[in-house]
């Protein structure tokens, strides 16, 4: 049996999701000869920290009744210090101005050797060179399949299950808000979702990731959803068609705009979904259809992303 010590700093929607899934699938990954053991669990107050393995119903207990698991006043990136672990399930808020904590955290990891799975878009889409870099250097483990498709998984399939396939493109909806939205003829308001910025982070992630190039922000064209109007969505439906916020990616495009695709069309998913088609040289173009948030969804890649470091 190994044992997995580790922490996780960011304790919204997301960390709790880390939370519940490990208590929910201790019993498995002890099947398949894993013991992970929480040390410290950080919010934006403070953490709870015990060397010996914190107790996670308790920490969502309190979180849900006091809105802190703060046991006492340390912040992220003292836990990385200070706390003996290997592994960061960083899940801090993404922010993509200045890569926000999270950004910080994860280079405090790599620094002294630690390995780290994400959900942080922020610092992957201004910072992704230095962090690979770093990582690379110390030796770390660097994960991230929960930053593109929550439990969808779109860098493992590229990169993993069709090694050897050079991917061509990948093209998709990578944001389920803004597909709520086109769905239900919704009113807009700008937000990161509407204005494909939410869209254009993952595909910056997807470029580098998948296609080694080394990209940020300002390389995306990004037209958002906000000039679409109903009665464009009523045309496009009688013509056989919906209007959906469609990124993609290759060697040569990163952009995001709506655009028409046709009723029967694999990516005119509705609802909260993503989907993604990845187009190969050997396999053709193969779909993925799946939740693109959600703290359960994305705890399930930060879990599939622990899997496959520590299970070798």
């Amino acid at each position: 049996m190994k044992t997995v010590y580790c922490s996780i700093l960011g304790f919204g929607a997301i960390g709790q999701g880390v939370a519940e899934v490990l208590l929910m699938k201790k019993e498995y990954l002890e099947s398949i000869g894993l013991e992970v053991k929480v040390v410290a669990v950080a919010d934006s107050k403070g953490a709870t920290v015990n060397p010996e393995g914190v107790d996670l119903a308790d920490c969502l207990a309190r979180k849900r009744k006091d809105g802190t698991v703060a046991l006492e006043k340390i912040s992220g990136v003292e836990v990385i210090r200070s706390v003996p672990h290997e592994l960061v399930i960083e899940t801090t808020p993404t922010d993509i101005q200045t890569g926000g904590a999270g950004l910080q955290n994860m280079l405090a990891a790599f620094q002294i050797g630690k390995d780290v799975i994400t959900s942080n878009k922020g610092p992957l889409t201004l910072k992704y060179r230095e962090l690979m870099e770093t990582a690379k250097a110390a030796g770390s483990h660097f994960r991230f399949e929960a930053t593109v498709g929550g439990s969808m998984p779109i860098i493992n399939l590229s990169n993993e299950v069709l090694a050897g396939n050079k991917v061509k493109s990948i093209k998709g909806i990578l944001n389920g808000t803004c597909n709520y939205i086109l769905t239900r003829i919704a009113e807009t308001d700008p937000t990161y979702d509407v204005e494909g910025i939410d869209t254009a982070c993952k595909l910056v992630i997807l470029a580098n990731a998948v296609f080694g190039l080394d990209v940020t922000y300002d390389d995306v064209e990004v037209t958002g959803i906000t000039k679409v109007t109903p009665e464009a969505l009523e045309m496009a439906y009688e013509r056989g068609h919906v209007i959906k916020l469609i990124g993609e990616v290759s060697r040569e495009i990163i952009h995001v705009a709506p655009r028409l695709v046709p009723i029967n069309h694999p990516l005119a998913v509705g609802g909260t979904l993503n989907v993604a088609s990845v187009d190969t040289e050997l396999a053709g173009e193969i779909t993925v259809t799946g939740k693109g948030a959600g703290p359960i969804e994305t705890a399930s890649a930060i879990l599939s992303d622990l899997i496959t470091i520590y299970r070798n």
